[in-house]
């Protein structure tokens, strides 16, 4: 449904780790965006909520070219990769990026990405620094897996494997994505965002989500490379994150000077789907520090956030941009 309403085209890019589906919205003469998202998810689930926010899609779909990138067998109607197949790495991934940008004859561009879509961005910025403009990121990791992780993915690759995407591995999935107040419980019902993240789910290929989870359970420890990593960061975290000390580590290991955190108060890790609005005022100032976005006198009415809740270091001219530092905002119940 969103490929239609915005325009989006999709692509098959052969990398030399495989082929990977890239869906264009927008006017290619546009600076470029890239998009990747979380393990089982692909773009029409994982940024529609946030492209379909009209203050969102306005600015984005405004000053861009999106490239939605999906995962190796993560895009609509996508066949079983075979079990045969190699497995790829996270680098893996990060490489097939690279290749993605040159078939369309990208420079640097702006990266969004979720989870462990951010985890992918960041190692890829860190690796081919001259091709990024600025991260986005949304819950992201940075960390190689804490124990508890890793077991958590393991008996969630061993499901997949041997069962499929069964009810087990869908509620392992919903619970990374969602806060427990969208996923409901004997007295309330599913939130419709669970509901069809639900329905989503069940048309996944096993095998592929699988793989994708394997990649992201064998990475390593990004930390240290992260003070050196000097294009601008905007971090995205939900109160009720399972990830949320994990995008604080990054925080404070990102150089101040390019980094910014906005916590959203009332959302999960997929603040794009359960808190789009959320992400609007904030991306708004962060694409100031890129001459892509003036402010106007008024903040819609739409937005729940007002720049009254936005630290004033953020909001601050001399501040924006090189400048950006670590900011705290809550987004009212």
């Amino acid at each position: 449904m969103e490929a239609l309403s915005l325009g989006g085209q999709e692509h098959i890019v052969e990398t030399s780790h495989g082929p990977v589906c890239v869906a264009v919205c927008g006017d290619p003469d546009k600076p470029a965006l890239i998009t990747y998202p979380d393990v089982a998810l692909n773009y029409m689930f994982c940024f529609q909520g946030l492209l379909f926010c009209p203050e969102a899609s306005s600015l984005l779909l405004h000053n861009f070219c999106i490239y939605h990138i999906s995962p190796l067998g993560h895009e609509l109607g996508a066949p079983m990769i075979s079990v045969d197949a190699p497995l790829l790495s996270a680098d893996d991934l990060a490489d097939q990026i690279v290749e993605v940008l040159n078939f369309f004859g990208l420079g640097a561009v702006m990266c969004v990405g979720v989870t462990a879509g951010a985890y992918i961005l960041t190692l890829f910025a860190m690796k081919y620094r001259q091709r990024v403009l600025g991260l986005i990121l949304i819950s992201p990791l940075c960390q190689a897996p804490s124990w508890s992780e890793w077991l958590c993915n393991k008996v969630m690759c061993n499901f997949l494997y041997y069962y499929g995407m069964c009810g087990v591995v869908k509620e392992l999935l919903l619970k990374r994505y969602f806060s427990k107040e969208v996923r409901g419980n004997a007295q309330v019902p599913e939130s419709d965002i669970v509901q069809e993240c639900r329905r989503l789910l069940c048309e996944r290929q096993s095998t592929n989500v699988w793989r994708y989870l394997e990649a992201i359970n064998g990475r390593v420890d990004l930390s240290e490379g992260l003070r050196k990593l000097q294009c601008r960061t905007l971090i995205f975290i939900g109160e009720n994150s399972a990830y949320h000390s994990e995008a604080v580590h990054m925080t404070t290991k990102l150089d101040r000077r390019y980094g910014a955190l906005v916590e959203v108060q009332g959302s999960g890790s997929l603040v794009t789907e359960e808190q789009p609005q959320a992400m609007v005022i904030p991306m708004e100032y962060f694409l100031m520090g890129y001459g892509l976005y003036r402010p106007t006198q008024s903040v819609s009415p739409r937005s729940p956030l007002s720049p009254t809740r936005i630290s004033p270091e953020l909001l601050s001219p001399e501040n924006m941009g090189l400048k950006l530092k670590p900011i705290k905002t809550r987004l009212a119940l």
